[in-house]
């Protein structure tokens, strides 16, 4: 009989034990492993076929009952001379009555087969066990993810289900050569996790050290799913800055694999990783191809000036409408407070900025219903109040709002959060150094981006290192027939998408 170990290191599911002949001694130890009898719902079930004893193990809630109820019924038709010779193999390929299945022969095998929702089938005097994949995931329906609406194209988005996310992508990319890797993080929650490139694009040392920092990862569970996996993947520490990108579009996935990117799925994930991915990966949108050129080139060109404006606009304005009114041009003397503040105005800034977050919290907890009432509050009573007594001057929510357009009309949620705090940083800087403050502030963000990296290509690519062309198509939506080279960011094995 198999050897339980009571070391709590090494858990009695993990240990790689051959599998006895007896049912009786398999049942036994799976009993203990599984906590059968504690856990209500793993289920072992004892049943004979054609002279045999059968045991039974598997997730109630996990199988597909109507799969199982058909391959039970075949069972029990079966004569004793069917099953008296080759037991395992007549099993294998002519009574098992499923597509996929398939014997094992160690109990972390069966353990980790049965905690995945596949279904085992242990036999006496046989020392292997069939694991029959008749499981199914509770997932919702593909709908068109919050994050990355259009106006034009598919309204499919990645779900909590690793399998119908695969195939999602596989649906728009029908190559042999896309290649979707498994593996398993987490000691206790072995999370399923699928490593996906186009095999003769991909760069193969991209792909080599991506899976092998993945392989390092040794923690009892990623819960947190893709995010907690990038935190081990990237390791950048306190920078704000995301070095991978998340989509919930199969499409924007699928162009991604395509120019050479190399993609991690995460089980219970909807949003897919995509790496490497520079700062300006995080500035593009979907929407901008589902237009024609001219009309993608104007959405990019006022992103990018929204973009910036989330950043810049504030602390400009402070500097030279604050604290220099002097340094304004005479055609601009119009801008800035008439008239001395009760509050600074700096502190009007971060106070309102803090009170936007405030807001922001507390729309995610409100429920839907109550969503548009909690808005009016925070609009009318608390803003046009705060206004009325002196809290905050008028420009000072202006500026603000403008600010924070700029924030949600970025791509990229994270880039969004990392640029508002860089916008506090600055106008802290300029509150209390003026313009050195601002020189200094600018200074040490553009440093922070430039020695980033994202799994070893540079993070401000085009920018740094300097492409001429992929640094003209930042600003100019080029119509795909025009786009011949994949990123060299990604260092292609084929660099030619479409002939010259």
């Amino acid at each position: 009989m198999p050897h339980i170990q009571t070391n709590t290191d090494i858990p009695p599911s993990d240990q790689k034990l051959a599998l006895e002949k007896k049912l009786e001694e398999n049942l036994q130890f799976f009993s203990k492993a599984l906590s059968i009898g504690k856990s209500y719902d793993v289920v072992l079930r004892k049943m004979e076929f054609a002279g045999k004893d059968f045991g039974i193990l598997y997730i109630n809630g996990f199988v597909k009952d109507h799969i199982l109820s058909d391959i039970l019924r075949y069972l029990s038709t079966l004569e004793r001379e069917q099953l008296v010779s080759d037991v395992l193999q007549n099993l294998l390929s002519t009574y098992m009555a499923h597509i996929q299945v398939s014997a094992v022969k160690t109990t972390a095998e069966v353990v980790s087969a049965v905690l995945t929702g596949q279904t085992a089938f242990l036999i006496d005097t046989i020392d292997q066990a069939l694991i029959v994949d008749a499981r199914q995931y509770p997932n919702r329906t593909p709908e068109e993810p919050d994050l990355e609406k259009v106006v034009r194209g598919a309204r499919d988005g990645f779900v909590e289900t690793l399998v119908i996310n695969t195939v999602m992508t596989r649906r728009r990319i029908r190559d042999p050569r896309l290649i979707f890797e498994n593996m398993k993080i987490g000691v206790r929650s072995k999370t399923d996790i699928a490593v996906a490139y186009i095999q003769d694009v991909a760069d193969p040392n991209l792909v080599k050290e991506i899976k092998q920092r993945l392989e390092k990862i040794e923690v009892d569970g990623i819960p947190m799913a893709e995010k907690s996996v990038e935190e081990f993947l990237v390791q950048k520490g306190w920078n704000p800055y995301p070095v991978v990108r998340y989509t919930e579009r199969p499409d924007v996935a699928a162009i991604h694999l395509l120019e050479g990117h190399v993609l991690i799925y995460v089980d219970t994930s909807p949003s897919v990783m995509i790496t490497p991915a520079t700062f300006f990966h995080h500035l593009q949108h979907a929407e901008e191809y589902r237009n024609n050129p001219a009309v993608g080139g104007y959405i990019r060109m006022v992103r990018l000036f929204a973009v910036l404006a989330s950043v810049f606009l504030v602390p400009l304005w402070l500097l030279f409408a604050v604290f220099h009114r002097d340094w304004l041009p005479h055609g601009l003397t119009f801008i800035g407070p008439e008239k001395s503040a009760k509050v600074p105005i700096a502190l009007q800034f971060i106070l309102a900025d803090l009170g936007l977050d405030m807001m922001r919290m507390a729309a995610i907890h409100t429920p839907t219903p109550l969503a548009t009432a909690m808005g009016l509050i925070a609009a009318v009573l608390i803003g046009q109040i705060a206004v009325g007594v002196g809290l905050f001057n008028n420009e000072t929510i202006l500026y603000l709002a403008i600010a924070v357009l700029g924030m949600y009309a970025t791509p990229s949620y994270e880039v969004g959060m990392a640029n508002r705090l860089i916008r506090l940083g600055l106008i802290v800087a300029v509150w209390a150094f003026k313009l050195p403050g601002l020189i200094i502030g600018v200074g040490l963000w553009m440093l922070l981006l430039f020695t980033t990296q994202s799994v070893g290509r540079p993070y401000m690519w085009p920018l740094f290192p300097l492409e001429i062309g992929a640094f003209l198509d930042l600003f100019i939506r080029s119509p795909i027939q025009r786009i011949n080279k994949r990123p060299a960011i990604v260092r292609p094995q084929d660099p030619d998408r479409q002939p010259n």
